[in-house]
């Protein structure tokens, strides 16, 4: 759906604190997802930091090297979101409730902090309240949040499946 909910395709912006672990990570599983299903011509993917201490910057390391293992290329460079992202995306999927109340705090209209949801929301086998930041944890983190975002994911791309067959038809 389109920023204002009038049905065009999907389009998820993914965003964390520094957007070099869990947001970058997640866009690439949901890139993986959606690659999977088919329907990467019709989802725009992306993600964003609240922050700006690594705008440019690779995903970290060691949450590329879990990713890898998994099969997912990590190449987004790290940025801030944007006020201009509420016109960008139909739906804005935070990893905290820091980054929830960040996030919320720059939205531009109500009807906008309405698309901004949790992203554990979307999680049906982890039944947690938030992503954890692994930055500062060891390689274990990193991969018990890259199983986070590949159940979260898994929800995300149910939830955007039956509105998009109705615009695009079975595949």
């Amino acid at each position: 759906m389109d920023p204002q909910g009038k049905g065009a395709a999907p389009s998820l912006l993914f965003v964390c604190l520094g957007n070099i672990c869990r947001s970058p990570a997640a866009e690439g599983v949901m890139r993986s997802v959606v690659d999977n299903a088919g329907i990467t011509d019709y989802v725009q993917i992306d993600s964003a930091g609240t922050g700006d201490w690594h705008i440019g910057h690779l995903a970290d390391p060691r949450m590329r090297k879990a990713a890898s293992a998994r099969g997912y290329d990590l190449v987004h460079k790290a940025r801030q979101i944007q006020v201009q992202d509420f016109e960008r995306f139909s739906l804005i999927i935070t990893m905290d409730q820091s980054n929830y109340k960040n996030v919320s705090k720059l939205a531009p209209s109500e009807s906008a902090v309405l698309r901004i949801k949790s992203f554990t929301s979307y999680c049906t086998r982890h039944k947690i309240s938030e992503v954890p930041d692994p930055y500062y944890g060891s390689a274990k983190d990193f991969d018990h949040v890259l199983d986070i975002l590949e159940d979260g994911c898994q929800g995300i791309l149910q939830d955007i499946l039956n509105p998009l067959n109705k615009q695009i038809g079975p595949k």
